[in-house]
């Protein structure tokens, strides 16, 4: 029903171009049809009818190329932010109200066709430039935006001093202690959270892997309980980077793009944004440095839970994970001892405990 609609409407345009037609080329005096009404009324119903039947021949083409065209530019706008978008179509307005502006004087000249020449070359000049100045100077206009809204107050002052947006990655999203440090507030918005983090999320919860399957689905979750249970800003950016296929590399050049920081746990990504000069917050780095500090000759209540990689060892965990390698601890697997530590290593990975059974001390002293 709408096509018949639309192909009624384009031969009526049809229709009225040829009587267009045949008006402007009497005014240009190329034919003559003065004193004949009869021949006039001929030739303008003929030659409209001519138009009004091609067009309605050429509609269902003109149709499909429309659609066609429609959808082209559909794809080619979900490819844009929305915040460059609305940018280029502000500063379209203002290009052609200067064009307007300059313009006019050309059109009281008097002389013919010039008002409409350079008014076609301003507006067309103006035009493009309205929405490419802003487009590429975005970053300009942000600061600028960013620098009018710090001078509003003090407190704001010290708010927009200490945020910028931090960029989460899918390793830290599905670890899902990013929402507990969000929760105490150590963390300040915006969390900016890409959309082809979202898809590698939505494909690993659509994997056949059942252990993928539910690493996917309790990121989805976690991203839920930040959005809806936690006081914190978080934006969905559609930035796409469709040059690049690795999403670690699309997460630095959206992190660099917003002057932010990338919160991740990935030891590689970690290195690989330091080497560029961005930014990392490492949730196991920040696990590590919350640790109880522990020194050698403290003592400790263990249970031995299994042996170690040497000949005798013991392995025991305290709450938060750390592995304590207990000296001639094999024979201990399965009880609750107390140790001594004799050492601790730091490593990229977490923290290593060395220690002896009190036992063994105290025979040794």
């Amino acid at each position: 029903m709408i096509d018949k609609i639309i192909r009624g409407i384009i031969s009526l345009i049809g229709l009225l171009i040829g009587y267009g037609t045949v008006a402007g080329l009497k005014a240009l005096e190329i034919i003559s049809l003065s004193n004949k009404g009869w021949l006039s009324l001929v030739v303008y119903a003929g030659v409209s009818i001519i138009f009004g039947i091609i067009f309605f021949l050429l509609a269902p083409k003109m149709i499909k190329g429309g659609r066609k065209s429609i959808q082209f530019f559909e794809s080619e706008l979900q490819k844009v932010p929305a915040y460059e978008i609305a940018l280029g179509s502000v500063g379209l307005i203002i290009g052609l109200i200067i064009a307007y502006l300059l313009s006019q004087p050309f059109y009281n000249l008097g002389i013919p066709y010039l008002g409409v020449i350079i008014s076609i070359f301003l507006y067309a000049i103006f035009g493009y430039l309205g929405i490419k100045v802003p487009t590429r100077k975005k970053e300009d206009f942000s600061n600028t935006i960013g620098n009018l809204k710090k001078g509003s107050g003090k407190d704001k002052l010290k708010t927009n001093c200490k945020s910028c947006p931090k960029v989460l990655d899918t390793s830290v999203i599905i670890d899902g202690r990013i929402a507990d440090i969000c929760k105490t507030g150590f963390i300040e918005g915006p969390l900016v959270i890409p959309e082809f983090v979202l898809e590698e999320l939505q494909h690993i919860a659509d994997s056949s892997d059942a252990l993928k399957r539910n690493r996917g689905r309790r990121g989805l979750d976690i991203l839920n309980k930040i959005q809806k249970e936690l006081d914190i800003e978080v934006i969905i950016h559609d930035k796409k980077f469709n040059d690049v296929k690795e999403v670690d590399t699309k997460l630095l050049k959206l992190t660099q793009l917003l002057k932010g920081k990338i919160i991740t746990n990935d030891y590689n990504l970690n290195k690989v944004a330091e080497v560029q000069g961005i930014d990392v917050l490492n949730i196991n780095e920040l696990a590590n440095a919350v640790k109880p500090v522990v020194l050698p000759g403290e003592e400790m209540v263990v249970q031995v839970i299994k042996d170690g990689k040497e000949s005798g060892q013991g392995l025991a965990y305290l709450d938060d994970g750390t592995m304590i390698v207990v000296e001639s601890g094999k024979k201990h697997i399965g009880e609750t001892i107390d140790v001594l530590v004799t050492s601790v290593l730091q490593t990229s990975a977490g923290r290593m405990i060395f220690a002896k059974p009190k036992t063994m001390a105290d025979r040794a002293v």
